[in-house]
């Protein structure tokens, strides 16, 4: 009996989880995000993973080194910025590649780092 009731709760997890997977974002191949700190570490992972599924992805790295790499690591959906988050003139510099890239569209943004 309790096999059984096991068995079940163990299938609908599985169903729900399989459920979950399969549900996609319509347009998704059309949508940009802006990923700050990704040089390295949770930003740079966070971008990769994020192109590897179709988003165009506007990362943003402090050296010119991480943003290299970065650009080497991925396809042409990845662009990469230099941007210095302390610096007023960086940040309107960037805000001003995004807009060129981005145009009319609407822009998710996820400041990590």
């Amino acid at each position: 009996m309790w096999l059984y009731l096991a068995a079940v709760l163990a299938g609908l997890y599985l169903l729900r989880r399989w459920h979950r997977e399969r549900q996609t974002v319509p347009g998704l191949s059309e949508k940009y995000v802006l990923i700050t700190g990704c040089d390295s570490g949770f930003g740079n992972l966070l971008a990769r993973q994020l192109e590897a599924r179709g988003l165009r992805v506007l990362a943003a790295c402090l050296t010119d080194t991480g943003a290299t790499r970065l650009r080497a690591a991925a396809s042409p959906r990845l662009q990469t910025l230099l941007l210095d988050v302390t610096s007023s003139q960086s940040i309107a510099a960037a805000a001003a590649w995004v807009r060129e890239r981005v145009g009319d569209r609407v822009l998710d943004v996820n400041l990590v780092g």
